[in-house]
């Protein structure tokens, strides 16, 4: 039944909202990254022009992901079988979650990057840059440190599966001598944005799970920060 009195059409849309984030993955996670927004806006102390673009932006995500959540149920409750007009319904309502996404974090960045870029250049600055040998020095000894893993493990192949993720532990570990020896953020960003594709791209394959590539991105970080920063004390 429609309900009549405000209250109740509060708590009906209370209760879809819950459910979308009961049921929903991707709706979980827009939550957590709007929670981990506001988290670095009062640290931050940004502007309230710029809490407004920001509290727009992930509002929109989360009204865009609600919608697409609304059309998919919709969507199996007409055409319970697999039908392609129905898996059209489908990408053209994820595609407007993505956009929405996109915008978002376009606007997060415009925002927040001006606050967070000179923590990060202080931060690296602290530690000094690494001479090239030791950054190959570090590469090499997490390939062979993912190499003894794999071995005594006795799963997987050296280039698929296994307890560790091998590209996940390489593919961060040259995002960490990339951040160390430019002290750049841009760069910096963009190959943390190549080492979380390739990692992604090993769960959506199979051959690794999300503990196994988290555990190769934790080797990569730590040993090649523990290898430079040594390198660069005995110069």
């Amino acid at each position: 039944m429609k309900p009549t009195r405000f209250t109740d059409s509060v708590n009906c849309a209370i209760e879809g909202i819950i459910y979308a984030v009961k049921s929903q993955k991707h709706m979980r996670n827009h939550f957590l990254a709007a929670l981990v927004i506001l988290v670095a806006v009062l640290f931050l102390r940004v502007s309230s022009l710029e809490f407004i673009l920001l509290v727009v932006s992930v509002s929109f995500v989360l009204f865009a992901e609600l919608i697409n959540t609304a059309i998919e149920l919709t969507v199996d409750l007409v055409s319970p079988d697999y039908h392609p007009l129905a898996k059209a319904v489908k990408d053209v309502a994820a595609g407007a979650v993505l956009i929405a996404a996109i915008g978002a974090a376009v606007m997060g960045y415009l925002i927040l990057s001006r606050y967070i870029f000179p923590y990060f250049e202080d931060s690296f600055g602290m530690i000094g840059a690494p001479p090239e040998m030791a950054t190959l020095i570090a590469i090499l000894s997490v390939v062979i440190l993912v190499v003894i893993f794999k071995a005594c493990a006795g799963k997987g192949t050296p280039l698929e599966g296994g307890t560790v993720s091998g590209h996940a532990a390489v593919a961060f570990a040259i995002v960490t001598a990339v951040s160390l020896t430019t002290q750049d953020p841009i760069s910096s960003l963009l190959t943390l944005t190549l080492a979380i594709m390739v990692s992604h791209s090993r769960i959506t394959l199979g051959f690794h799970t999300f503990r196994e590539v988290v555990l190769g991105a934790i080797i990569g970080i730590i040993l090649t920060l523990a290898v430079l920063i040594i390198f660069m004390k005995l110069e």
